[in-house]
């Protein structure tokens, strides 16, 4: 299920807020070369899909191999557009390839298998959360995004973007002028005399 505290965004009137509904594929894959040493098995975030109606939450495996790696499907994601994140996704839909990111945990413990599972915690086409989990040190993957995903996000982009117009900035003639010291300082006129220098 989603993290609610994983992105911070306003949640008023999530009724009428553009949505997706989508489900995360997580691998399980074995480890090959040297690495495989000390680790036999790595999870690898797969794709994101379409969630299918009565789904309902819960993660379940849906296809493993005789060799033992296993796809987990994990339904349930809700993917809201909020307007107060539009440069977030304004900057990935106009990317050469605007993708979705995914941030997924390890459990501590086994839930629903005999050993602890890769678990995605948040999904979003926003750059912002993308870049706000990293700074968090979450583990954030992506993938590209469905060409229809990503027509829609650029249709409400356009629609609910507007770049923040860019202040003029003040020419070099009017900054105040300051001593060394960093205090205003005064300017004069008037023409200074030399030591020992008199009327004429």
């Amino acid at each position: 299920m989603p993290d609610d505290d994983a992105a911070q965004h306003d949640t008023t009137d999530s009724h009428t807020r553009p949505h997706l509904d989508v489900a995360v594929l997580m691998r399980r894959e074995r480890v090959q070369g040297p690495a495989a040493r000390w680790q036999e098995w790595r999870w690898v975030f797969d794709s994101v899909l379409p969630d299918e109606a009565g789904a309902g939450s819960q993660p379940r495996l849906v296809h493993q191999t005789e060799g033992g790696e296993q796809r987990w499907l994990h339904p349930g994601f809700v993917v809201e557009l909020f307007s107060d994140d539009a440069e977030g996704y304004f900057l990935n839909a106009t990317t050469d390839a605007p993708c979705w990111f995914v941030m997924w945990r390890m459990e501590e413990m086994p839930g629903i298998a005999p050993e602890p599972i890769a678990r995605p915690a948040l999904v979003s086409l926003s750059y912002h959360d993308a870049g706000r989990l990293l700074d968090a040190q979450e583990m954030v993957e992506q993938v590209p995004a469905q060409p229809e995903v990503v027509q829609w996000l650029r249709d409400w982009v356009d629609q609910h973007y507007r770049a923040e117009p860019k202040r003029r900035k003040r020419p070099e003639s009017f900054k105040p002028l300051v001593d060394r010291f960093g205090n205003a300082a005064s300017v004069s006129t008037e023409k200074k005399r030399g030591s020992g220098a008199g009327d004429a």
